[in-house]
């Protein structure tokens, strides 16, 4: 059923792709044309990057943005249930996949994430042929929560740079800044499998009863 709830969450897939393909730009000729153009706009920074950060700060807004309507217009469905962690699924795998690749996030921690995605979708699955339906629990928001926290703050670090003064700089390239971005880290990968390991045990319960 496509109420508004669950259009804002199909459009936060549209918005990853969206995110894909500005990083994809980044560091190329088109980058190169659209510095010149802005002039000072993004010294030593990356404006596809900035536009990025923008597009995946709204999409991780209308992870809460679908949540609420839902819950406020009695709109709660089953598919909504289970587009929308798939939805967060899609946007955290590219974000940390990225993040990988530009020295951001270690490959294990990335592996680790992905393959819990894939665990509990496949739990999802399983619990949903048994006639149940298990969705996104407060351990796997919080999980979801500090995930998009840490993309955030490496692609301000990416869309900014040092270069914006010292203020901002600190504030982006400081060790209070690499600290935050280092607990984050830290956090989303004992959420990532506290809240896997939980959904293990639940799934479990609903199979057995």
């Amino acid at each position: 059923m496509l109420n508004l709830p669950n259009i804002i969450t199909l459009s936060r897939i549209a918005l990853v792709v969206v995110f894909t393909a500005l990083l994809s730009l980044k560091g190329g000729a088109a980058e190169n044309a659209f510095a010149s153009f802005a002039g000072s706009a993004f010294p030593g920074g990356s404006p596809f990057a900035a536009l990025a950060l923008a597009a995946f700060i709204l999409a991780a807004a209308s992870d809460w943005l679908d949540g609420y309507l839902a819950r406020r217009l009695g709109q709660v469905t089953t598919f909504g249930k289970l587009i929308d962690p798939l939805a967060d699924k899609i946007l955290v795998s590219t974000a940390f996949i990225y993040l990988t690749r530009a020295g951001y996030c270690p490959f294990w921690v990335t592996a680790l994430i992905i393959c819990r995605e894939f665990l509990v979708t496949g739990l999802r699955q399983i619990v949903q042929s048994r006639g149940h339906v298990m969705a996104a629990d407060r351990l796997g928001k919080w999980k979801t929560a500090c995930q998009l926290a840490y993309c955030i703050a490496c692609l301000l670090h990416l869309a900014c740079g040092a270069s914006a003064g010292a203020a901002p700089a600190l504030l982006i390239d400081g060790p209070s800044a690499v600290l935050l971005r280092g607990w984050l880290l830290a956090g989303a990968t004992l959420l990532t499998l506290w809240s896997g390991l939980n959904y293990c045990v639940s799934a479990h319960r609903l199979l057995k009863g």
